[in-house]
Order: structure tokens, then sequence, then C-alpha cells
């Protein structure tokens, strides 16, 4: 879901992930037609590096 999110919408992703500023620095390039495209590569990389974070967070849990 959150993957959708990060094509559609690029700044509610840095905030479901818990990164407000970046969220709003992210507005603020999507907001420019040319900025879209590298503030939806932006969302995905940062999602798929939360998503690293939070499995090396559990394997250390263990």
């Amino acid at each position: 879901m959150r993957l959708l999110i990060a094509l559609i919408f690029p700044w509610l992703t840095f905030f479901t992930i818990g990164r407000p500023v970046a969220g709003l620095c992210c507005l603020i390039l999507q907001i420019t037609i040319i900025g879209w495209i590298p503030a939806t590569i932006w969302a995905v990389y940062a999602l798929s590096q939360f998503k690293t974070d939070r499995k090396i967070e559990r394997a250390f849990q263990r």
C-alpha cells in the first residue's frame, strides 16, 4: 500500500514512515511538474530504506 502511495503522492510516504520534514521538502519538489519524477524516486528509495531498517531492527531484537 505504501508503494502505491509513493507513486501517487510521494510526499505522503514520508509522513507515513515518520519523516515529516522530508515530507514537506518532497511536497515542495512535487509541486513542480518536473520535480514529480525525482520526488517519486526519492519516496520509493526512502520506503525501501525504511523497510530494510525495520528488518534489521527485528533481527537484532531476537
